[in-house]
């Protein structure tokens, strides 16, 4: 009775009834429209989110919010990001050091600082090695990607860094692409590319090999992003008790995310496959 008493009498003083005094304290209690599209929003943002194996950041959860019709500020959405606790991996410069370019085989010239950009898939590849440290020592992946549509078209994994390594990759690529002659294939000077085996397999598939300048890694920066965007969302996340487990892992990223799913900014945040799907 005592705080009633002490509200009405608060009522009076400001001039208010006490019905619209519970009114507004019962509005109060309940999220208003902008904090209910908060929760929904937030809700959509955390699927998108846990979607993304947990690597985008807001402009990518803005690029999947649109195409699924509701578009949302980034400002708003990288805020409730940060509210859910939702960080997207950040990219950093990586180069690898995997090139042993002391060898006597033929070095191929850098075409490709001089060709066109790529207009259909198929015209343009790089390829390169990296490197995924294991329980059981140091695991060897060559990938090959086309450099029209981003995706990885051929890859291959061994724990001796040779030139059956790249063989593998390009073969694979090959077998799946069927490309064209004359399409142009760029990698380093590292001895797995320049051995006579690497060089034979190009030219009789009618292939134009190209290399990088001596120590340019950046000649090859778009295989260098995609090991950035490898190891970033998949390798510096994990720790891989054996080749086995690192090889699983790797195949899931590169098949059942990277080709088909993950939005990449260059192509106007499509996927590869969906990227080439769309454009030929």
């Amino acid at each position: 009775m005592k705080a009633d008493h002490a509200i009405q009498v608060m009522c009076q003083l400001l001039g208010v009834s006490t019905s619209g005094y519970y009114d507004w304290l019962q509005r109060r209690a309940q999220p208003g429209p902008r904090a209910r599209q908060d929760q929904t929003l937030a809700r959509q943002i955390t699927t998108i989110f846990a979607d993304s194996r947990q690597t985008y950041g807001s402009p990518r959860v803005q690029q999947v919010l649109g195409q699924q019709g509701c578009h949302h500020g980034r400002n708003r959405i990288a805020r409730l990001m940060r509210k859910a606790g939702l960080c997207g991996r950040q990219q950093r410069r990586y180069c690898v050091q995997t090139t042993d370019s002391h060898h006597d085989h033929p070095i191929a010239p850098n075409l490709l600082a001089q060709a066109p950009k790529a207009t259909a898939p198929d015209q343009l590849w790089a390829t390169d090695i990296t490197y995924i440290q294991t329980g059981e020592g140091w695991l060897y992946l060559a990938a090959v990607l086309d450099l029209y549509s981003r995706k990885i078209v051929g890859w291959a994994m061994s724990h001796r860094i040779d030139t059956a390594l790249v063989l593998q990759a390009l073969t694979m690529a090959l077998l799946h692409r069927q490309p064209p002659a004359q399409l142009l294939c760029h990698s380093d000077r590292g001895v797995q590319y320049a051995a006579g085996d690497y060089r034979h397999t190009l030219a009789a598939a009618g292939l134009i090999a190209s290399m990088s300048r001596k120590g340019n890694c950046y000649d090859n920066a778009t295989m260098e992003s995609f090991w950035s965007t490898l190891k970033w969302e998949l390798v510096y996340r994990c720790e891989f008790a054996n080749h086995q487990e690192a090889r699983s892992a790797i195949f899931d990223y590169i098949e059942c995310f990277y080709n088909p799913k993950r939005l990449h900014s260059a192509l106007n945040f499509l996927s590869p496959v969906d990227f080439e799907t769309k454009n030929n």
